[in-house]
């Protein structure tokens, strides 16, 4: 029996969370960055974040894992993006799609 290519496609989004809501240890892939949360609390416009966290790597596709998180109400974060650390707000790291791997 084939399975049904949509219904494989809507259980990957469902089970798609924010970076934001991943915890240290946490490993996954970048399914999609949305810059749409919260406009105006980063600081620029969401068009504008989308485009930086594209050119530090954040794309469909990339490997990343949650190294750490600040003693401060969790932020900022601190990711492997690949090869690469990279230190993320938080808040930004909302509009960063992860599906994680089982534990």
């Amino acid at each position: 029996m084939l399975a049904d290519p949509g219904k494989d496609a809507a259980s990957a989004d469902a089970a798609a969370v924010r970076l934001s809501a991943a915890r240290p240890g946490d490993k996954g892939v970048i399914v999609d960055v949305r810059a749409e949360s919260h406009p105006g609390d980063h600081g620029v416009d969401v068009s504008e974040l989308q485009r930086r966290l594209l050119e530090f790597g954040f794309v469909e596709g990339a490997r990343i894992e949650v190294l750490h998180e600040g003693a401060i109400w969790r932020d900022p974060i601190a990711v492997r993006l690949d090869d690469m650390r990279i230190g993320l707000r938080r808040r930004d790291a909302e509009d960063v799609w992860v599906q994680l791997d089982p534990r």
